[in-house]
């Protein structure tokens, strides 16, 4: 490790490994191909978040930790990374040899950041004479290395973000909920429980109310994850948020329905019979076989 001095990002060019932009994003995707699941989640993306601040001078970041945070912060809607997480990162990288860490000096000799140089992913050693010697089995050893990298690719598939959500759910559910969990599929999960209970309380034309109840009963779930470590399956438990919520606005529809109902009931007479209005469910439903003085009626 050496000590440098402190200055403007463009003084140190010199410690560049890239000719360009492009070659050193080229070679941090082989570094991440290679490592990725060395890393947790959130290591990952304050990783990602440093090479951003790499971009400037290919492979070269004097960033601190405390900006980087922030930037992180920010995108992520104060949904980021602990300073802790940041520098376990730092330490699992150096290990792998990713980049080199460096201190910056002040001119008063005290520590001013760190001064991060990204590493050229390292080239393969050339095949030994043994092998030289047999082509056909280097030709096989060649197809299978080949073989698992396609299907590390395939396992390793970035996941969609919430642009890729489906136009059927809602966009002002989609941008609450991506502010938390900005996964296309799990997005869709969430909706999906939306509408199996908005059916169930037939209220699925009332897209306004749907949508109100939804970004609710989510605001608190993710206030019960902040705060508790109870919940085990948070899908499961927005369900049950969900489900109170409809049946209180169900409950509170259906005493609506009632408050306008007359005090008197209607009752209407077809071929000389009279029947009472269900006036919740929109049909005649009883037979009177007597009427009361003060009843009105509707003669058809």
């Amino acid at each position: 490790m050496m000590n440098l001095k402190s200055g403007k990002i463009e003084g140190f060019e010199q410690f560049s490994q890239f000719e360009s932009l492009k070659e050193f994003n080229h070679h941090i995707e082989k570094w991440l191909l290679e490592h990725k699941t060395d890393f947790s989640k959130g290591e990952l993306v304050g990783l990602k978040r440093l090479v951003r601040f790499a971009a400037k001078i290919p492979g070269v970041c004097n960033a601190k930790i405390g900006t980087v945070l922030k930037a992180i912060h920010d995108e992520y809607c104060d949904n980021g990374i602990s300073r802790s997480t940041f520098k376990r990162m730092i330490g699992k990288a150096k290990e792998l040899g990713i980049f080199t860490v460096n201190e910056i000096e002040r001119k008063n000799f005290s520590q001013s950041s760190n001064f991060y140089v990204f590493n050229r992913f390292p080239v393969s050693e050339p095949p030994k004479q043994e092998t030289l010697n047999h082509p056909k089995e280097t030709t096989n050893l060649l197809k299978t290395e080949k073989d698992q990298k396609i299907k590390k690719c395939k396992e390793e598939a970035p996941e969609l973000d919430y642009t890729f959500v489906s136009n059927r759910v809602p966009k002002d559910f989609v941008q609450f909920v991506k502010c938390f969990f900005d996964d296309a599929k799990l997005i869709e999960e969430y909706w999906r429980m939306v509408n199996i209970l908005a059916f169930d309380y037939k209220l699925h034309g009332e897209t306004d109310a749907i949508v109100g109840i939804a970004i609710d009963s989510f605001r608190q779930l993710i206030r019960k994850l902040k705060f508790t470590n109870v919940v085990r399956k948070p899908i499961a438990y927005f369900y049950g948020i969900l489900k109170e919520k409809f049946f209180e606005y169900y409950d509170g529809w259906v005493k609506e329905m009632d408050a306008d109902k007359p005090t008197k009931p209607f009752l209407y007479h077809i071929e000389g019979e009279y029947f009472e209005w269900d006036w919740l469910n929109g049909e005649i439903w009883k037979m009177v076989n007597s009427l009361q003085g003060d009843e009105r009626i509707v003669f058809i």
